[in-house]
């Protein structure tokens, strides 16, 4: 079974008094990424999604895999002017300020079950705003999947309406 200790804690990044999850470490050693790719990937398997989109970054790190694995397409979701296409936007706050993110306009169907894979739910404003932009294409449905979540942060209020699993919860 995965140590969740493997999972780097540094401090005061990317500003003081916020503590960041590094999961580099658990990158870094193909065994551990192996065994949580693994464990992603069930629980994606389970959820027979038609859809996974991943936000910009390190949403990117299994979730295009996973999509691979089910056959399934894979839709990123970027940086305010990273994509080259029409989008559509939507701004949030993070703990440390405020973003954008956008999704291109032709990305996915309507009515499609859509999973949501990123590394980690904190304060939960990234994974708001990313169901916010799936509901553009007014999905069946859309579920969540993260490899960690911070509970003491409370980000699964900000995404209640929805399916959300963690493989592990701090």
């Amino acid at each position: 079974m995965f140590d969740i200790s493997k999972i780097r804690t540094v401090n005061d990044f990317p500003k003081k008094g916020i503590k960041f999850y590094d999961i580099t470490t658990v990158l870094n050693n193909a065994d551990s990424f192996q065994e949580l790719f693994r464990a992603l990937l069930e629980k994606a398997r389970i959820l027979n999604p038609d859809v996974i989109v991943a936000m910009e970054a390190r949403g990117y790190l299994f979730a295009p895999a996973i999509a691979l694995s089910l056959k399934i397409p894979f839709v990123p979701i970027r940086k305010k002017g990273k994509l080259p296409y029409k989008t559509y936007a939507e701004s949030y706050k993070l703990e440390y300020g405020e973003e954008t993110i956008e999704i291109h306009q032709d990305a996915m169907k309507p009515q499609q079950h859509v999973l949501i894979c990123d590394d980690i739910l904190a304060t939960g404003g990234t994974a708001a705003a990313a169901a916010n932009l799936i509901q553009h294409f007014t999905p069946k449905k859309i579920d969540f999947l993260f490899l960690l979540e911070l509970s003491f942060l409370k980000g699964r209020e900000k995404i209640e309406n929805y399916g959300v699993d963690s493989l592990f919860i701090i």
